[in-house]
Order: structure tokens, then sequence, then C-alpha cells
């Protein structure tokens, strides 16, 4: 796969996620909806980094993905990154869910929801 198929495969992946992230939360599905959109963010990142002529680290840790692909992150936007981080721990781990369904109400959702779509529009710069 040459370089633009790789970042055209990892960024409609990312917007695929995007859109079931948005589904999920018109469902009230809020943990799902925030583990998508995880997802979502973690593939945009990895995009990125191919786009930068980087090869892609097998992590899940989106302030490190961020890091690597050169964007500047200040002190805030690494603790949103690193709760937003927690939403993938906590929706696939048994022992986590039921905490992580029990946060994920409403006005938690709204807020990372929000927190998300502006990392969206950070992270996807370029790549138009």
């Amino acid at each position: 796969m040459e370089k633009e198929e790789r970042v055209r495969f990892w960024w409609e992946s990312a917007n695929r996620n995007v859109i079931d992230a948005e589904d999920n939360y018109k469902m009230k599905h809020y943990d799902w909806c925030l583990f998508i959109w995880g997802l979502a963010l973690e593939k945009l990142l990895k995009a990125q980094l191919i786009n930068k002529g980087k090869e892609i680290i097998f992590t899940h840790n989106l302030i490190k993905l961020a890091q690597d692909a050169g964007f500047r992150l200040d002190e805030e936007e690494c603790d949103n990154l690193a709760e937003i981080n927690t939403f993938n721990i906590n929706a696939r781990y048994d022992d986590y869910k039921y905490e992580f369904y029990r946060r994920a109400m409403l006005e938690y959702a709204r807020k990372w929801k929000q927190v998300c779509e502006l990392f969206w529009k950070k992270f996807e710069e370029g790549l138009k």
C-alpha cells in the first residue's frame, strides 16, 4: 500500500468511527459513544503519523500518538487526552465497565464528546 492509501485507510476508518460514535450518542449509549470517539482519535493520529512519514506505533495512548505526530499539547490538553485514554480501558474490561457505564451519563458524555470534537479538528489539520 502506498503512503496516500495508508493515510486514507486510517482517516476513512476514523471517520466511520465518528459516525458510529454519534449514532451511539443519539441512542443514549454514552459509554460506547466515548469509547468509539477514543478509537476515532487514535486512528486519526495514526493517519497523521503516516502522513508525516513516521511509523505507526502500536499503542492506544493518545498523548504519545499526538506528540509523536508533532502536535504540541498544553497541560489541559494532556489532562483531557489522559481522561479520553481511560475510555478505551473502561469500555473494554468487565471490572471497569459498570463503573464507566454509571459515570458516562448525559452530562459527562456531552462534555467529553465536545472535547473529542475539538481534538478531531486539531488532529485532522493537514489531512483534508
